[in-house]
């Protein structure tokens, strides 16, 4: 089971859908994260609350997880993708032109759209985001790129 700790609160996953490292990365190799996730001290705070993945416009992008769409559409002045997945996870993606529909079921590995432009990455990345339970998560951790923490002995 996934266990994660918010802001000073531990929750955590069903082993299905959060297990840690069950996702796949939603692009092709090579992963190279150019912005790393920056939890905020405060859910009002500034922060990174995702990560950004060198890509160019144009390029496939999957769904990390099956789940359904809850939202496909323009926010402000990008395009947006979020996948609602078991477990209460929800992950969103931009800027990112979407080839499915909110509602619509999506399979683990399935194409739901392609990088545009627009948003803060100047039309070089995509930004992944994961919510878990409502609060922002590092998406390395189901994607299985946050090594386990080892302890070692008092000596």
């Amino acid at each position: 089971m996934l266990a994660i700790v918010l802001l000073g609160t531990m929750v955590s996953a069903t082993p299905a859908a959060g297990a840690e490292g069950s996702w796949e990365w939603p692009v092709s190799p090579p992963h190279t994260v150019t912005r790393s996730f920056e939890a905020p001290p405060t859910p009002y705070s500034a922060g990174h609350r995702g990560i950004d993945i060198a890509l160019h416009p144009g390029a496939p992008v999957t769904a990390p997880e099956a789940g359904v769409v809850h939202f496909a559409g323009v926010v402000v002045d990008r395009p947006v993708l979020s996948i609602a997945h078991e477990g209460d996870l929800l992950s969103s993606f931009e800027p990112l032109d979407a080839v499915v529909a909110e509602g619509e079921s999506v399979l683990k590995g399935q194409v739901v759209g392609t990088v545009s432009t627009g948003g803060h990455c100047s039309a070089t990345c995509l930004h992944l985001g994961v919510r878990l339970h409502g609060q922002y998560v590092s998406p390395l951790l189901l994607l299985g790129e946050v090594p386990p923490a080892v302890l070692l002995p008092l000596e």
